[in-house]
């Protein structure tokens, strides 16, 4: 689901023209854009950089049987099995998410996302004796991770690992290291839209010129922006249901599930974070998508690092409301239309 793109600045437009270099891969769009004639060798890197996202595809899928992450939801449970210090890395900070969520935010609940339906993305209700034993079969509670040894066993048959809700994040992380690390100082890269991390400044630097600014769009109006963020040495995520969805019997049901319950979340429009990691930044918004209201001072405490905005339905039919945490007045716009109800809340 796309819901954030490039926005423009204040400043003028001549001044701001980028280069761009994309590719399609995890089922939707990656961009890489740099600032026009700032780095030399751009579309090379940025090429590298798509390549990077490939590989890193080939590697934690659950569409490719080939992949790492397949071979280890194959094998987990049958002791422990030797994994990539990379991924045991990205499972470790998946854990650490887990957590700090109160686990609304779960990578094991690929079973669960098999009983919907949502990994053919075909979406279906499952019968209580299924549903009943795709919950039996989830939870990173049955996922042991050995840092040292660098290895990964399940404890109970049938979990299976599901990195969708944070594999786009890390594979964005993982570009800009590469790109910061052969010299380039400025640039954004997304993946769908709906995951952004930026470094620098978008176009020339400027005094009182940050960062990058960033469209996100409102989950009930096509072709509005709800917001423009600017992104200073961060990343964005935003979760919400408005294009992945299915209807059974009259009920719109969206594909992001509660692992903690197993059905699907209820009661949010959009939830988005701003923290310094791509791959925090999906997870979190993932989490605090399902936790609602409730969440906002949990993954958005005052004082730290990181701002959450969550869009939930106002009493007003011709309007929404936005409840804010942690958010830098200073590095957001709001859309001047009429319909939004912007709340502080934290």
């Amino acid at each position: 689901m796309a819901d954030t793109d490039p926005a423009p600045t204040s400043q003028p437009l001549p001044e701001l023209h980028t280069l761009v270099v994309g590719r399609e891969a995890m089922a939707c769009r990656f961009e890489v854009v740099f600032n026009a004639g700032e780095v030399p060798d751009a579309t090379e890197l940025g090429l590298a950089a798509l390549d990077l996202v490939d590989s890193i595809e080939d590697r934690i899928t659950v569409y490719r049987e080939s992949s790492e992450l397949a071979g280890l939801n194959a094998t987990a449970a049958e002791g422990w099995q030797p994994v990539a210090g990379d991924v045991v890395a990205l499972l470790t900070q998946a854990r650490r998410l887990h957590e700090k969520t109160g686990g609304a935010f779960d990578p094991a609940a690929g079973s669960l996302v098999r009983a919907w339906g949502f990994l053919r993305r075909q979406g279906r209700t499952p019968d209580a004796a299924m549903l009943a034993s795709a919950r039996e079969r989830s939870g990173m509670a049955h996922v042991e991770i050995d840092e040292h040894a660098g290895r990964v066993r399940f404890t109970r048959p049938g979990i299976e690992l599901n990195l969708g809700a944070i594999g786009k994040g890390w594979a964005l992380d993982a570009v800009i290291g590469m790109l910061t690390a052969a010299g380039v100082g400025s640039v954004l890269v997304h993946g769908g839209s709906s995951s952004v991390r930026a470094v620098g400044v978008q176009g020339p630097t400027l005094p009182g010129r940050r960062g990058w600014r960033v469209g996100v769009r409102h989950p009930l109006r096509p072709g509005r922006r709800l917001a423009t963020f600017t992104l200073v040495d961060a990343a964005l995520g935003t979760s919400g249901s408005g294009t992945q969805f299915f209807v059974d019997r009259g009920r719109r049901l969206g594909h992001i599930l509660d692992p903690r319950s197993g059905v699907p979340a209820e009661g949010v429009l959009s939830a988005t974070v701003i923290t310094p990691q791509a791959a925090d930044a999906d997870a979190l918004s993932t989490a605090l998508y399902v936790l609602g209201p409730a969440g906002l001072e949990r993954i958005a405490p005052a004082g730290g690092d990181t701002a959450a905005i969550l869009v939930v339905p106002s009493r007003n039919p011709a309007s929404v409301r936005v409840l804010t945490a942690n958010l830098d007045p200073d590095l957001v716009e709001w859309d001047p239309g009429e319909g939004l109800e912007v709340v502080r809340v934290v």
